[in-house]
């Protein structure tokens, strides 16, 4: 019965709501600006990437601008500008930039066993006068230069290699000499040590040899004129030994000996011809390293006024003056006065004279006069001394 209650009945309807009345804006709300508009919601960072190409193959690929750094040079070309190198590094004022292009060659790759002699002629013209590397406006292109050559050395043969050992003691090591860097000058200073102890015992025809060429450097103008007579008188003599032996001229019609009748030189002959040169190139090589490092002694003696420079040629010349059997006759005489230089500034500086009339001690000095008399004990210098208050404190 509940459920047909309303059976039959039409359906309800809503009620309409009570129209609303429009109410006019009061005067405030007119004269109120209209409200912002809100603000745009910011822009996410995965918008403003870019989509990634496609990996598809049939896109073609995009060329790309590439500059050339390095041009690709013949021998020929090298050989050429190292002519020209050669032919300008012999000028003081072009040695700089000339020395650049040098090494330029180097790091191109362009000395190679091809061109080893052309770019040792360089070389062998930047130190066609040995004392222009020691200038003060020329010794950081020289040591530019020789030690920039040390990664290509083994381009060079023997006798070019052991050349090139003598030109770096001069132009990079005795260089090395003036710096203002104590520890670039211990350096150098080792350097010098390892150079004088790898050379061999000197000997007596090492002494002889020296002798000889001073003697012939002091005659020298003397053995010109009679060079040139004696020349002169022997070709007088050839010419009349040849009169008198052909009167007639017969012997320049007559057939020579052919070559079958020269006996070739054999291989023992070649051999030894080889070992000689071997031995002169090794004389020569040890000569001239003897030369740079007298050289070097007397370069670093002379910044001996410098206190942080005293203790290093100290014990740089005292190695010398030990090794003095290593060098020629000549040469130990200087040494020997060296030595006894820098021995006798060494007394006169512990005594406290000096050029300046101060204590002209260095710190190593001033530490080993400050310990040379002090008791150390074997509690870790407590009581060394032996004054009271250590006494009192260890009870």
């Amino acid at each position: 019965m509940a459920d047909d209650l309303f059976q039959g009945l039409p359906p309800p309807s809503s009620a309409p709501s009570p129209p609303r009345e429009k109410r006019s804006p009061s005067p405030i709300e007119r004269d109120s600006p209209p409200p912002p508009p809100p603000a745009p919601a910011p822009i996410l960072k995965s918008a403003l990437k870019r989509d990634k190409p496609s990996d598809s193959h049939d896109q073609a690929p995009q060329k790309r601008l590439r500059f050339k750094t390095s041009v690709d040079a013949t021998e020929a070309q090298v050989t050429q500008a190292m002519h020209k190198i050669a032919s300008h590094i012999k000028n003081r004022a072009k040695f700089g930039k000339a020395s650049k292009l040098a090494m330029q060659l180097i790091q191109a790759g362009s000395v190679k066993p091809g061109t080893s002699n052309q770019f040792f002629d360089i070389l062998e013209a930047a130190m066609s006068s040995p004392l222009v590397c020691n200038e003060p406006s020329l010794r950081m292109d020289y040591q530019a230069l020789f030690s920039a050559v040390q990664d290509v050395a083994d381009v060079f043969n023997k006798q070019q290699r052991n050349q090139l050992a003598t030109w770096t003691l001069r132009a990079v090591v005795a260089n090395d000499l003036y710096t203002d860097d104590s520890f670039v000058y211990s350096k150098a200073a080792g350097k010098i040590k390892e150079a004088i102890s790898s050379l061999p015992q000197a000997t007596v025809d090492d002494d002889n040899e020296e002798a000889a060429a001073l003697a012939l450097a002091e005659n020298n103008t003397v053995g010109k004129d009679t060079a040139e007579h004696e020349a002169t008188s022997s070709d007088a003599l050839t010419e009349t030994d040849n009169n008198a032996s052909d009167p007639f001229g017969l012997d320049s019609l007559l057939p020579s000996k052919s070559k079958k009748d020269e006996q070739p030189k054999t291989k023992d002959a070649l051999s030894l011809s080889r070992k000689a040169s071997d031995d002169d190139e090794h004389k020569r090589f040890i000569k001239s390293q003897r030369e740079v490092l007298l050289l070097c002694l007397d370069t670093a003696a002379r910044r001996y006024k410098v206190p942080w420079c005293q203790t290093v040629i100290d014990i740089l010349v005292k190695h010398a003056f030990d090794n003095i059997d290593r060098f020629t006759s000549q040469q130990r005489d200087a040494i020997e006065k060296l030595w006894a230089s820098i021995r006798e500034q060494h007394i006169r500086r512990k005594q406290g004279k000096s050029v300046t009339g101060k204590l002209d001690m260095n710190a190593f000095e001033w530490l080993q006069e400050k310990y040379a008399n002090e008791k150390i004990s074997i509690r870790h210098a407590v009581g060394g001394s032996g004054e009271r208050r250590a006494q009192q404190w260890l009870g």
